[in-house]
């Protein structure tokens, strides 16, 4: 009853139209101006991720042995070591989402208690081999070499005779 209602009351202007086509062109200079700052700061972030070099396997093995003491011995030394090691990794550009995953697990789950258990050690365990399984740098394929067959010469291809 009340959408009948409303869909055969009469329209009425609230503003001015004038008003209302230079408050049109204010949000669409406003999401330009959004449009051309989002695209200028993805831009440098794809530039500064290209230059980020990725980090050093050893970092990630220091990650994961520092996550391990944790599990096993629950000091407080080793656990903060473990999340301070992890947390600076989390914001960097090149790591992969998984990699990321694996860092935010350590760094959530290396936490002293009162009691060491097996169900604290083994998600914690879980986690620092996540981070050597994810963490490693990705293979990249070497464009440079020419397309040659091991003896040297260029491929061809030649019809058979018979």
């Amino acid at each position: 009853m009340l959408c009948r209602s409303l869909a055969m009351a009469p329209l009425r202007r609230t503003a001015p139209l004038a008003s209302l086509s230079l408050g049109l062109s204010a949000v669409l200079t406003l999401a330009t101006g959004l449009t051309a700052a989002l695209t200028t700061s993805l831009a440098a972030g794809r530039a500064w991720a290209a230059e980020a070099p990725y980090p050093p396997a050893t970092t990630f093995r220091e990650v994961q042995l520092t996550a391990f003491s944790c599990g096993r011995d629950n000091t407080q030394a080793d656990c903060d070591k473990a999340r301070r090691l992890a947390d600076p990794l989390l914001d960097h550009p090149r790591l992969s989402t998984a990699c990321k995953d694996a860092l935010w697990s350590v760094r959530q789950l290396s936490v002293v208690t009162p009691r060491n258990s097996p169900e604290r050690r083994d998600p914690i365990d879980k986690a620092s081999r996540d981070v050597a399984a994810y963490c490693r740098q990705p293979y990249v394929a070497d464009t440079t070499q020419p397309t040659t067959n091991p003896g040297g010469k260029p491929f061809s291809f030649k019809p058979i005779n018979p």
